[in-house]
């Protein structure tokens, strides 16, 4: 299914901002412009720019225009309040990436397994170790399991490349939420292995668990970062009460 336009509008203006061609506190040009610019209505425009509010790259002004509040990130970031693959945050970060699936199974979830990840007892799931490469260094553990019901026929290949993308483009899956809790914890003896932790003796780990459009849980994530290329950046609004 193609893509809407105002996707295609918000997707082109976003990497206009991430790679500087619109600069940190200058206004985006005018809608008339932008209007004219990509060739579609005043809404598509408006729609577009709704999103890219929404996730923090800019402020609307009344009567002066819109203005760009994106800043990029010291550091490896990562997104809090929307969901987004490691090659999608690589991407964004100007990072090279590379996935390597260390160890792929299918099990029964037991009375461990369902506790741990909120599956339930009996269900049939596939549990991936993948280990994920920055600019060639092992930075990242993710420790996953996506239930086989929904997740039909994965393979390893199709984990090393992107497993939301086989979802949402071959199997047509809509992703649309992710429950998240951020800790701090103790390296483990596989992060060990196969980390490049340097002097680092501890975890940032970001525990998921995904939603598609029917409610349902597919997946439950462990990701497990060194914790000096990692950080989280969201969009935050206050509310009147």
């Amino acid at each position: 299914m193609p893509k809407a336009k105002y996707a295609e509008i918000y997707k082109d203006l976003k990497r206009k901002i991430e790679t500087g061609e619109y600069e940190f506190q200058e206004l985006l040009p005018s809608e008339n412009t932008l209007v004219q610019e990509y060739d579609c209505s005043r809404n598509t425009i408006r729609r577009a720019i709704g999103d890219l509010v929404a996730d923090g790259y800019v402020q609307t002004m009344q009567g002066k225009g819109v203005r760009i509040i994106f800043q990029p990130a010291l550091q490896t970031s990562f997104t809090i309040g929307s969901i987004e693959t490691f090659t999608e945050s690589a991407k964004r970060n100007n990072q090279k990436s590379k996935t390597k699936v260390i160890h792929f199974a299918e099990l029964v979830v037991d009375k461990k397994i369902a506790a741990k990840t909120g599956f339930n007892i009996g269900d049939e799931i596939y549990y991936l170790q993948r280990l994920h490469y920055l600019d060639g260094k092992a930075l990242i553990l993710n420790h996953n399991y996506f239930l086989k019901s929904v997740a039909k026929d994965l393979t390893i290949e199709i984990a090393e490349k992107s497993i939301y993308d086989y979802l949402e483009n071959t199997l047509g899956v809509s992703i649309v939420t992710s429950k998240r809790i951020i800790t701090v914890e103790k390296m483990t003896e596989i992060d060990e292995k196969y980390l490049d932790l340097g002097d680092y003796n501890c975890m940032a780990v970001v525990s998921s668990h995904t939603y598609n459009s029917d409610g349902v849980m597919f997946e439950y994530t462990q990701s497990r970062h060194r914790p000096d290329y990692f950080s989280f950046q969201d969009n935050a609004t206050r509310r009147s009460i």
